[in-house]
């Protein structure tokens, strides 16, 4: 009996980059016939036509058009739900989450669902993610520490530590030697979980609306004992941020939220206390950079404005961390 997947995209106001995603995915699940698949889109009351755009040129598609934004998370969950997870029998084998700004090339789909179908005791794997020029992008990495914080805040001299374990990045060598390797978690950009893994730690989170919805979803599925891994051969176009670069103080603060979120959750209390110190003296720094930059001219005194309130916000919700 042949393997079954769907495949969730979840979209808001990229039609353009929707339409690229779905004709890349059918191509791609078109390179595994073996596969069952349904592919799920839903729209989360985008403005732009996405969800009519879909429903003209993707019949094949199973179009979910929500009247609110649900977010990452929530909309994910709507077509889970639909999918069976939660109730009495599930209907597929796995679940690919594909955001829309995503293009898995050649046969990716395939080689992803091959390597779960042939290793069950994985619980999911990512994908090589690639920047549309082609050049290497990070796609799987450790579970967010402390210093990956300070990194985020205070960017280190020299940069290559950006790209360090201590940064919770795997080494390329890994990625250029082509085999799978274990990971902590991988983007949500190109995530493909089996169906057990979920039964076994629930939905993902909605009160995560943005950022970090996946960590705290990988975290959970491996603490109940589903390893990840990352298959370098399944390469996966990702644009990067293109629903989400559509906002700036709001999408700050929405990072944040969820940040602190993920620390309540997964940090003890000497980790939550050491967080809370490092992201209010990072939020101080951060108030003195944007006023140097408005005093280059560098940014307007509205854009200045919205990043200090923002700034504040940040340190005024990290005056503690409590469970959650």
């Amino acid at each position: 009996m042949p393997s079954s997947l769907a495949v969730v995209i979840v979209s808001y106001n990229v039609r353009e980059l929707l339409r690229a995603c779905l004709r890349a995915t059918f191509a791609s699940l078109a390179r595994s016939p073996e596969l069952a698949t349904t592919v799920w889109v839903v729209d989360n009351a985008s403005a732009d036509g996405s969800a009519a755009m879909t429903a003209a040129e993707f019949p094949q598609a199973k179009l979910i058009a929500s009247d609110v934004n649900l977010g990452f998370a929530g909309g994910n969950n709507l077509a889970l739900h639909r999918l069976g997870f939660g109730g009495a029998e599930v209907g597929v084998d796995m679940v690919l989450l594909l955001n829309p700004d995503a293009e898995p090339l050649d046969d990716a789909i395939g080689q992803m669902a091959r390597f779960l179908v042939e290793h069950e005791q994985i619980g999911g794997v990512g994908a090589q993610l690639l920047y549309p020029d082609g050049q290497f992008q990070h796609g799987a990495f450790r579970f967010p520490g402390l210093w990956q914080l300070w990194f985020d805040l205070f960017p280190p001299r020299p940069r290559r530590l950006l790209d360090s374990r201590l940064n919770g990045r795997y080494d390329r060598g890994l990625y250029a030697a082509g085999r799978p390797f274990p990971i902590d978690f991988a983007l949500g950009a190109a995530l493909m979980i089996r169906r057990e893994a979920i039964e076994a730690a629930g939905l993902l989170d909605e009160g995560y609306f943005m950022y970090a919805e996946e960590v705290d979803w990988c975290w959970r599925i491996q603490r109940a004992g589903w390893p990840f891994y990352s298959v370098p051969a399944a390469h996966v176009i990702h644009h990067g941020g293109a629903s989400t670069r559509q906002f700036r103080a709001e999408s700050f603060l929405n990072l944040w939220r969820s940040r602190r979120r993920l620390y309540a959750r997964f940090y003890g209390p000497v980790r939550r206390r050491l967080a809370v110190q490092i992201v209010r003296l990072g939020m101080r720094a951060e108030i003195g950079r944007v006023r140097g930059a408005a005093g280059r001219g560098e940014i307007s005194a509205a854009e200045l404005h919205d990043r200090v309130a923002a700034a504040r916000q940040v340190a005024s919700l990290f005056k503690n961390i409590r469970d959650e």
